[in-house]
C-alpha cells in the first residue's frame, strides 16, 4: 500500500477511455473530439494531432440520427426458421446497426467486414442523410421515406478518384459505421478489417479515433497469388486491421488466442505412411519426411511446419533450441549418453535452472545428443503437444482457392474476390468459444456464415453469426443476373443455403461428424430492412391549425394501412430490445390471437380484445403486456380497465 487517498481524476479518466477512447489524443482527453463524438459543433482549428476531412462533423452528425425503420420477417426466404439462431439482414448496413443497437449492445464477441477498397471502381453510399424542406418533401414523395429523407439506396454509386472529396467520401462512409459496430462488441470483443494499400493509412488512423490506440493489436497481412499483370510491383496482399474493444480487460482476463496448426493432420497421415514402409528406422524416415516437405507449395497449408522434420517412436519433433533466452543461464555439467564425457554447454547456459528438469527430461526420451559430446543437445518439441498457436501476422493463402470453391458451390462465377472461408475460420476460432455470436456488416458473398458454420462442424461449436449485406443489383451482362441473382442480397442467402445443404449431406453421410456436431441447428432466419409499420408524425409538415388537425385524425389508428400483423410483431420486438433469434408462440386466449415470446415473459396483443383476455393473460404471469392502442377503438374506459386488470397481477402494460 501506498498510504495514499484514491485518484479520483484518474478513476475518471480510466473510465472515460473503456466508454469513448477516441476522446483521448496521444494518453489526454482532447475535449473538441468528445464534443465531435457528442454531435456538437466545434471549431476544429487548434493545432492538435487528428485525421480531418470534409464531412467529417457531418459523418458524426449522421451517427446521432436516429431511425424509425424496422425489420421485416422473411420466413419463406430463411431455412429452419423455428429453430435457427443465425441471422441475415438485407438492407443498408448503416440503418441495421442503428437498429441492432438496442438488442445486441455489449454482446457480439467478435466482427469481420470486408469493406469497399475504395479503389476508385466500387461503389458504396454516400453521404448517408440528405434532409429537405417540406416542398421539396411534398414534390419528390415518391423518392423518399416519411421524414423527408432520400432513400438509402438512392446513393449508392461508384466513388470516382476524380471526385474532389475522394477519400473524405470513403472516410465519412466508415466513421458511423466503425462507431456503431464498437458498441455491439462485448468487453472481450474484437474487430477484424479487411482492407488494401488504397485506405490503409486512413482506416488506422480512424480506427485509432473510435477504437483507442491502445486497443489496435495488429496489422495483419494476407498474401496470396501474384499478378503478373502489374506495371511495376506485383500487390500481391491485402490488410486485416485487428482492434479490441478492451486489452486492459483482456489482460486483466488473461486471454490467450490460439488456433489448432493447420496442416498438421497431413503430417501425422504422412508419418505414419512412413512408419508402415520403414519399421523403425527413424532415421530413414526423418530424412524422407523432410524430402515430403521440400516437395510442398509455398501455400500448402504443411509447409509452415517444416521444422517438424524428425521422427521418432513417440512421434513427430523438431529439435528446439536448449539455452537460456538473452543469456544468464546456468551452466551444469552434462554428461553425453556414449562418450560419457560432458557435452559443450550453451553460450547463454542451459534453459533450465534446475538440473533436476533437465534429468528428467533425459529420462523420458526428451533430449536429442550429438554424435559426441562437442555438439549442444536439443530439446524435442513434439508436434502433438503443440497444435496450439498464436495467430501469425502474415497469412499465406492464394485467393484463386476461395473463388474456385465458391464457383463449386454455387455452380457459376457468380462473386468477385471472395474472401477465403478457410482463413476467415482461423480468424474466428482464435478469438472465439463454442457459443460466441459473430457479426459481419459487409457480407458480400456470405464467406463469414460459410466460415462459422464450417468452424462449427470442425470443433462441435455452437457459434451464431448475423451477416447484413445491401440489396446492391448485379449488373445485367453479369453471370449473376443470367443466373437469375437480381442483386447481390440473393447471391448471399443462396450460398449460405447450399452450405447448409452441404453440412446437412455430411451430417448424413457420418463424414467428420463427432455427435456434438450433429446437435447443431442449421440453418437461418431472413430479415429485410424496411419503413416502419406505423405512421411518423411530422411537426415540420404543421404550420397552422388545419395541419394539426390532419395528422391528429392520421394518428387515430397510428399504424400503415395493410401493415401485417407478423411485422408488425417483429417491429415491436426489434425496438424492444429483444433478439432476431427470440422464439414466437402463438396463442389463442378468449377467442383472440395473442403472441408469446421469451417463454411468455413478453406477450403481444395485435388483433382483437375481449373483456375477458386481460385476465387469462394475467393468468399466464408474463412481466409485460403491449397491446396496439387501435384495438380498443378509442375507448379509454376499456383500455384503462384493461391495465389495471395487468397491473393488479403485476404484468406491466404498454400500448403502442
Amino acid at each position: 500500500m501506498d498510504g495514499k487517498s484514491a485518484d479520483i481524476k484518474q478513476e475518471l479518466i480510466e473510465k472515460l477511455k473503456q466508454v469513448i477512447p477516441g476522446a483521448f489524443k496521444e494518453e489526454r482527453l482532447d475535449v473538441e473530439q468528445l464534443k465531435l463524438l457528442l454531435g456538437e459543433t466545434v471549431n476544429d482549428s487548434s493545432e492538435r494531432y487528428h485525421l480531418d476531412w470534409a464531412g467529417k462533423t457531418d459523418a458524426y452528425r449522421v451517427l446521432q440520427t436516429l431511425t424509425t425503420a424496422t425489420l421485416i420477417p422473411e420466413p419463406e426466404k430463411s431455412v429452419n426458421w423455428e429453430n435457427s439462431e443465425n441471422i441475415f439482414i438485407e438492407g443498408e448496413n448503416l440503418e441495421v446497426l442503428k437498429l441492432l443497437q438496442k438488442s445486441y449492445f455489449g454482446k457480439i464477441k467478435m466482427i469481420y467486414i470486408d469493406p469497399p477498397y475504395n479503389t476508385g471502381s466500387d461503389s458504396f453510399i454516400y453521404p448517408d442523410k440528405f434532409s429537405e424542406s417540406k416542398d421539396e418533401y411534398l414534390k419528390r414523395l415518391g423518392e423518399k421515406d416519411e421524414e423527408g429523407y432520400m432513400l438509402k439506396e438512392g446513393f449508392f454509386r461508384p466513388n470516382r478518384k476524380e471526385s474532389g472529396q475522394y477519400h473524405s467520401n470513403w472516410l465519412s462512409m466508415m466513421l458511423p459505421r466503425l462507431y456503431l459496430a464498437r458498441n455491439l462488441l462485448r468487453d472481450d470483443g474484437v474487430i477484424f478489417v479487411s482492407i488494401d494499400d488504397n485506405e490503409v493509412y486512413n482506416l488506422k488512423q480512424i480506427m485509432d479515433e473510435i477504437y483507442g490506440t491502445e486497443n489496435f493489436i495488429s496489422c495483419m497481412v494476407w498474401e496470396g497469388a501474384l499478378k503478373n499483370d502489374s506495371k511495376f510491383v506485383s500487390v500481391s496482399h491485402d490488410y486485416i486491421l485487428c482492434y479490441v474493444k478492451n486489452a486492459q480487460f483482456l489482460t486483466s482476463m488473461q486471454t490467450k488466442w490460439r488456433t489448432r496448426k493447420e496442416g498438421i493432420d497431413e503430417i501425422y497421415k504422412k508419418a505414419e505412411e512412413l512408419k508402415g514402409n520403414y519399421g523403425n528406422n527413424y532415421e530413414i524416415m526423418s530424412e524422407k519426411l523432410q524430402e515430403w516437405y521440400s516437395a510442398l507449395s509455398k501455400n500448402d497449408k504443411s509447409w509452415q511446419h517444416r521444422h517438424y522434420n524428425k521422427i521418432d517412436q513417440k512421434g513427430v519433433y523438431f529439435p528446439g533450441d536448449i539455452s537460456w533466452p538473452g543469456g544468464g543461464g546456468p551452466k551444469y555439467e552434462i554428461l553425453h549418453p556414449v562418450t560419457k564425457k560432458p557435452v559443450k554447454v550453451p553460450s547463454r547456459g542451459w534453459v533450465f535452472t534446475d538440473k533436476s528438469k533437465f534429468l528428467d527430461l533425459l529420462e523420458h526420451g526428451k533430449i536429442e545428443f550429438g554424435i559426441d559430446e562437442n555438439r549442444i543437445p536439443t530439446l524435442k518439441r513434439y508436434l502433438n503437444e503443440t497444435e496450439g498457436q498464436v495467430m501469425p501476422s502474415v497469412i499465406y493463402r492464394d485467393r484463386r482457392a476461395a473463388m474456385k470453391r465458391l464457383r463449386t458451390l454455387l455452380g457459376g462465377e457468380y462473386f468477385d474476390n471472395p474472401k477465403d472461408d478457410d482463413v476467415l475460420s482461423k480468424l474466428i476460432e482464435g478469438v472465439t468459444s463454442a457459443n460466441d455470436l459473430i457479426l459481419d456488416f459487409f457480407a458480400g458473398s456470405g464467406t463469414t456464415a460459410q466460415a462459422v458454420m464450417e468452424l462449427n462442424k470442425e470443433d462441435g461449436g455452437n457459434r451464431k453469426f448475423i451477416l447484413v449485406q445491401l440489396p446492391e443489383t448485379t449488373a445485367e451482362d453479369s453471370e449473376a443476373a443470367k443466373a437469375g441473382f437480381a442483386n447481390i442480397a440473393e447471391i448471399t442467402r443462396e450460398r449460405i443455403r447450399r452450405v447448409i445443404n452441404k453440412l446437412e449431406k455430411e451430417k448424413e453421410t457420418k463424414l467428420d461428424f463427432t455427435a456434438a456436431d450433429k446437435s447443431n441447428v442449421l440453418g437461418f432466419r431472413s430479415f429485410r430492412l424496411a419503413n416502419s409499420n406505423f405512421k411518423i408524425w411530422r411537426s415540420d409538415a404543421i404550420e397552422n391549425e388545419d395541419d394539426l388537425t390532419k395528422q391528429t385524425n392520421l394518428f387515430i389508428n397510428p399504424q400503415k394501412e395493410n401493415s401485417e400483423e407478423l411485422n408488425i410483431l417483429w417491429e415491436l420486438i426489434v425496438k424492444l430490445g429483444r433478439s432476431l433469434s427470440a422464439s414466437v408462440e402463438e396463442l389463442t386466449l378468449d377467442d383472440c390471437k395473442v403472441y408469446s415470446i421469451e417463454s411468455g415473459e413478453i406477450f403481444f396483443v395485435l388483433n382483437k380484445v375481449s373483456k375477458k383476455l386481460a385476465k387469462e393473460i394475467a393468468k399466464l404471469k408474463p412481466k409485460l403486456c403491449i397491446c396496439l392502442d387501435s384495438l380498443f377503438a378509442q375507448n379509454d374506459c376499456d383500455k384503462a380497465n384493461f391495465q389495471l386488470q395487468c397491473e393488479d397481477n403485476a404484468t406491466e402494460f404498454k400500448s403502442v
